[in-house]
């Protein structure tokens, strides 16, 4: 795959400039046509439109692998002008490079080099980063059935495939307490901040460090006015689990919390996203790939369990056999070092292209 390599990278070059930030429709519809286009060249065929910035690509009967990618960021509009896209020392970088734009145009590559690609289909989303509220229907749908769900979702560290994956959980906690002049008579108020004070200690003793589970309190805001007992206030909180058992045990908790001060109330809202992706759904594929690697003269990946989720999460909740971190090599995902490196992806696609081609058979 080496003669490619100068087009997948000017390949990769045009996804990051066409800026796509989740929160934007316009951003994803333009990113949208980026990736239908470049699609359409490598793979002589249009994708289906699903709305929202979702395409799908379908080749021949029932479906028996997904190649599953988003093309959305977070990085916002205008990053391009302080982080160009751009190549020096073996090192790409541009914002979404290793998050995941590099990853979609392996994929696509990969298909494009397949001898016979009956029985694929190719999904690629633009929300998720923002949680897949309107992709998850559609990632469920195209999963079911399949042999094999094929994540293109950047390495972990040295090209590592993720094997496992937390499951995901998000909550708002809100205090609702009573206004008051804080000079004049604080003691008539009820302080939703005091009270957010006793649940945010309450909800980050719910994590279990041993099981992996983490339970964070983030984003806090409480009050109108400096001299004003606040009367209402809320925190979000991310919640990440290795089983389903801990998310059920966390989601319990969360909406068993009770008020502390006299007269204050709570509201616990939200509750799973993500489901786990277990070693177990991973194993098999993981195991395949290593023998692949080998044949193909190859050093084998490694394996690596994260914190974040992906939407191979909802692949694997279903059941499907998924394996996740297939795209890019590099790092800095969501930071200003985020970069992708250029010597690891003629070995990826060609491993990719053996990984598909093995599935289908």
């Amino acid at each position: 795959m080496r003669s490619v390599l100068p087009q997948l990278v000017a390949d990769i070059g045009t996804l990051i400039e066409c800026e796509s930030p989740s929160a934007d429709p316009a951003a994803i519809e333009r990113s949208a046509g980026v990736v239908a286009a470049l699609g359409t060249r490598l793979l002589g065929a249009a994708p289906e439109r699903l709305g929202s910035g979702h395409l799908c690509w379908r080749f021949g009967g029932p479906s028996r692998v997904l190649l599953l990618g988003h093309h959305d960021t977070v990085w916002p509009l205008g990053s391009l002008a302080t982080r160009p896209f751009r190549v020096e020392g073996g090192v790409l970088r541009g914002p979404g490079c290793f998050d995941m734009k590099a990853g979609l145009a392996l994929a696509l590559h990969a298909v494009a080099a397949l001898p016979d690609r009956a029985g694929v289909t190719v999904l690629v989303t633009g929300d998720e980063e923002i949680g897949s509220p309107t992709s998850r229907e559609l990632i469920e749908s195209a999963a079911r059935g399949c042999v094999a769900a094929l994540v293109f979702e950047g390495a972990a560290d040295g090209g590592a495939l993720k094997t496992e994956r937390k499951g995901t959980s998000a909550y708002q906690v809100r205090a609702l307490g009573r206004a008051a002049h804080a000079g004049l008579e604080p003691e008539r108020g009820v302080n939703a901040a005091i009270e957010l004070a006793h649940q945010l200690l309450a909800v980050g003793a719910l994590a279990d460090p041993v099981l992996g589970t983490t339970v964070t309190p983030t984003v806090l805001t409480a009050g109108s006015t400096t001299n004003t007992v606040p009367a209402a206030g809320e925190f979000a909180v991310d919640v990440r689990a290795r089983d389903v058992a801990e998310q059920q045990r966390v989601d319990r908790a969360l909406r068993a919390l009770r008020p502390v001060l006299p007269g204050a109330r709570l509201a616990v809202s939200g509750g799973p996203n993500r489901p786990p992706l277990s070693v177990a759904a991973s194993a098999d594929l993981y195991a395949r790939t290593v023998r692949l690697a080998a044949k193909l003269g190859l050093d084998p990946p490694g394996q690596a369990a994260v914190g974040g989720g992906s939407d191979g999460n909802f692949t694997a909740g279903l059941g499907v056999p998924t394996l996740d971190g297939l795209g890019a090599v590099g790092g800095g995902a969501h930071a200003d070092d985020e970069h992708v490196l250029v010597d690891a992806l003629p070995g990826r696609a060609a491993l990719l292209v053996a990984l598909i081609a093995d599935l289908l058979r």
